[in-house]
């Protein structure tokens, strides 16, 4: 199976969109993990989305109909909620540090103990464990 793209990646500057189209393309070629599955839609997706104001399923539709990752963007920016570089800015401060000293760091902690790296301090955030956890970073 294949990884989905980093969680850095960005675009339109917005890191986390071309993962989150990434995962559903490799969903939709046979390739994603099934350990994946069970969030796709949710956490990041979800969030993301949200704060677009778009719909997963609508994103879903649209991947599946062989958009390209510009198209989806042309589509959310015309359809979702309008965006300037403070929205970017926010949405990127967010997604780097969730886990980081909030509401998530309890999960955050489970998935590095699970991983055997609950000792890693410079694994501070979701961001940061999904690059470790897809071996991206040592």
């Amino acid at each position: 199976m294949t990884h989905p793209c980093s969680p850095f990646d960005a675009l339109g500057g917005l890191i986390y969109f071309p993962r989150m189209l990434d995962k559903i393309r490799l969903k939709q070629r046979g390739e994603l993990a099934e350990s994946y599955l069970p969030l796709l839609g949710k956490g990041f997706d979800g969030r993301l989305c949200g704060y677009l104001g778009i719909s997963y399923g609508e994103v879903v539709e649209k991947v599946e109909a062989g958009a390209t990752d510009d198209e989806i963007l042309d589509w959310t920016r015309s359809e979702g909620v309008p965006l300037n570089e403070t929205h970017v800015l926010i949405w990127n401060g967010f997604s780097v540090k969730r886990g980081w000293d909030d509401d998530g760091t309890p999960v955050l902690d489970g998935f590095k103990k699970e991983l055997g790296i609950e000792d890693r301090d410079d694994v501070r955030s979701f961001l940061d464990y999904i690059e470790v956890e897809e071996g991206r970073r040592p």
